[in-house]
């Protein structure tokens, strides 16, 4: 794991035995991004989700951490077979206020696969004042990992 001095910004890493198409192929489709949660609150896309996404999609994704709720994200980022990211925010009028956060994705070819860092960036997040500190960049860290690791059952041959 990897954090920022601010604590705004956590990444881990993994090399994957796959390709870095077959890799974006997934992370690329919303659908897939309940398969690869580590956190375990990504309950399953919106129906009107694309299959693959681009720079400026949107889609919601429904989610359950304790309480259901949902959330909107925007792709602000895409490099194809290279790099992803969305920026997230609570569905309905309270999106203006909760959410600002930016997942990411980058791929680069590595001995033995693909080297592909996980990255949470909280530098744009209307709740970074109370996110940076305590337990919760730690906790992100580990549901990264087991992303990154059940990314890897998907896409290792």
């Amino acid at each position: 794991m990897e954090r920022n001095a601010e604590g705004t910004v956590v990444s881990v890493e993994r090399v994957i035995n796959a390709p870095a198409g077959s890799i974006f192929a997934v992370i690329s489709d919303a659908n897939r991004h309940p398969e690869i949660d580590g956190s375990g609150s990504v309950v399953k896309a919106k129906p009107d989700t694309p299959h693959q996404l681009s720079l400026g999609s949107t889609f919601g994704m429904s989610m359950k951490l304790g309480v259901p709720y949902s959330m909107v994200n925007t792709v602000i980022e895409y490099d194809p077979d290279r790099s992803i990211a969305w920026q997230t925010v609570l569905a309905g009028p309270l999106g203006k206020v909760i959410g600002g956060r930016i997942w990411r994705y980058q791929l680069e070819d590595a001995p033995g696969g693909t080297k592909v860092t996980e990255t949470w960036d909280i530098r744009q997040d209307k709740q970074r004042f109370l996110l940076r500190h305590g337990p919760v960049g730690t906790q992100t860290a580990g549901a990264m990992e087991k992303s990154l690791a059940n990314l890897a059952a998907l896409t290792e041959s």
